[in-house]
C-alpha cells in the first residue's frame, strides 16, 4: 500500500499562501508609516491581519515539516526555531524565526501596545521567512 501523505499538499498550499500574503505586505503596506498605521484603523486591521496570516501559516507549514521529520516540538517559538535548525540556518536566525512566533501571538491575541512593533519586527525579518518558505518549498519539489 502506498504511504499516505496528508503534508505534502498542505505544505506546498501553505506556501503557495504565504508567498501570496508577503507580495500583499510587500506592495500594499510594507511603506506605511506609524502615523497611518494608527490613524486609519481599517488599514490598521488589514496589515495586522495580512501579517498574522503569514506567521500562522509559517507555524503550520514548520509544525507540518518537523512532524514529517520525527522531531518534536514543545511551542509555536520552538517549532519555528527547530525548523531554522534543521534547515541549517545560524543561531541568531532561528531566534529571530521563534521571536516571529511572539509577534504572532501579539497580533491574534491583538495585544494593543504592541502590535506596531510586531509588524515591524515581522518587516525586518521578512528575508528570513522567504528563506525558510524557498528552502521548504525546494525539500518538497525534491519529493514529489
Amino acid at each position: 500500500m502506498p504511504e499516505f501523505r496528508y503534508a505534502r499538499g498542505r505544505i506546498l498550499d501553505s506556501i503557495r499562501f504565504i508567498t501570496e500574503e508577503v507580495k500583499e505586505f510587500e506592495k500594499e503596506y510594507e511603506n506605511r508609516s506609524r502615523r497611518e498605521y494608527e490613524d486609519d484603523r481599517k488599514l490598521q486591521k488589514l496589515i495586522d491581519r495580512t501579517v498574522e496570516n503569514i506567521l500562522t501559516a509559517m507555524i503550520e507549514v514548520c509544525g507540518t515539516f518537523l512532524t514529517e521529520e520525527g522531531v518534536a516540538v514543545e511551542s509555536y517559538g520552538d517549532a519555528l526555531k527547530k525548523t531554522g535548525k534543521h534547515l541549517g540556518l545560524s543561531e541568531e536566525e532561528q531566534n529571530d524565526l521563534a521571536k516571529l512566533a511572539l509577534q504572532r501571538n501579539r497580533l491574534a491575541h491583538r495585544y494593543l501596545n504592541f502590535r506596531w512593533q510586531a509588524i515591524r519586527f515581522f518587516s525586518e525579518k521578512r528575508d528570513i521567512v522567504i528563506r525558510v518558505v524557498t528552502m521548504l518549498l525546494e525539500r518538497e519539489e525534491k519529493q514529489k
